[in-house]
């Protein structure tokens, strides 16, 4: 069993936007978790779906045995962050944090046989 991976680095979104989505498609087929996210109308769901599409691409350069790839690993992690300030009443400063996340999936591939 092979475990081909993709990732989307430095992805603009919160990773608390997207970890509900990855715990949703974790332990699926491939096709069942592309089915599961094409309705949810989230944009997280939108970049799940690309890393997804990318492990399966990249799985079937592997193997001729695309039918059966399941998804083992679904992990988003956090990523940097820009820092901007906002000036708040009597000279005060408030923080806005601007969160980015890393995206990873991982695809286990059968043997051939």
């Amino acid at each position: 069993m092979a475990l081909i991976k993709a990732s989307h680095r430095y992805a603009r979104i919160s990773a608390t936007k997207v970890r509900p989505l990855a715990d949703l498609v974790r332990h699926q087929t491939v096709e069942d978790a592309l089915d599961a996210l094409k309705y949810l109308p989230n944009r997280g769901a939108r970049m799940l779906e690309q890393v997804i599409l990318s492990a399966q691409s990249n799985a079937a350069e592997m193997t001729a045995h695309v039918g059966r790839l399941k998804i083992t690993e679904a992990r988003v992690d956090g990523g940097p962050m820009f820092k901007r300030i906002q000036p708040r009443a009597r000279g005060m400063a408030f923080m806005i944090r601007k969160r980015q996340c890393h995206i990873h999936v991982g695809i286990d591939v059968p043997e051939a046989g």
